[in-house]
């Protein structure tokens, strides 16, 4: 067995829920290192930069129109364009000038995407995301006024913390906004996610190996 295959099976076979979907974060592979993945019949994939996605997943998803794109990085505002023709799922909604963008260009090239609302949710300086006591404002202006389709929350706990803490905030926060989905948990801290209802993962390395 490929050992992609091997790896990814080994990851299913944790989860014992049918409501969780495993984002194959294939940022930074070439898509022949990745294709036995997708021949093997998975669907969903995360990348982080808008031009690399567009290379590599252009020609393939008019061949296999069913893939979910994942825009799992920070989003720049000069690639808002791109990214709403491309990704199916935005994980990194995170400033009211790019949700401002994101709408307006929904709307000219009349498409409609999904959104998590990205959360600082160990309120570091160093991260993006909304701050906790301001996400309220944010997803009403967002969903009211911007009639953008946020499905839920994505955050990243402090790497020297216990994530466990801040998922089970984060799970407490979606659930105050009656969303059904979240983004949570990586390669590292996954097994916990699952414990806090995440029906997102984004595992890479744990699938496809470490990155050059």
């Amino acid at each position: 067995m490929n050992s992609i295959i091997y790896n990814f099976e080994k990851i299913k076979n944790l989860i014992d829920n049918n409501k969780t979907n495993i984002i194959a974060v294939s940022k930074s592979f070439q898509y022949d290192y990745i294709k036995p993945l997708v021949d093997y019949g998975h669907r969903h994939f995360g990348e982080n930069k808008v031009q690399e996605a567009t290379n590599k997943w252009t020609k393939v998803r008019e061949q296999i129109p069913e893939i979910n794109l994942h825009m799992i990085g920070r989003l720049q505002s000069n690639k808002a364009k791109e990214a709403i023709k491309l990704f199916d799922y935005i994980h990194s909604l995170d400033s009211l000038k790019l949700a401002s963008l994101l709408a307006k260009f929904e709307q000219s090239l009349k498409l409609k995407r999904k959104y998590f609302i990205q959360v600082n949710i160990g309120n570091e300086k160093q991260k993006s995301g909304i701050k906790i006591e301001e996400l309220d404002e944010f997803y009403n202006y967002c969903t009211k006024i911007l009639q953008l389709n946020v499905v839920g929350l994505m955050a990243i706990p402090p790497v020297s913390e216990n994530a466990g803490k801040y998922f089970k905030l984060l799970m407490e926060l979606n659930q105050s906004l009656c969303l059904a989905e979240s983004s949570l948990g990586m390669s590292d801290d996954f097994k916990d996610a699952l414990k806090y209802k995440s029906t997102f993962l984004r595992i890479g390395s744990a699938i496809f190996g470490k990155r050059s």
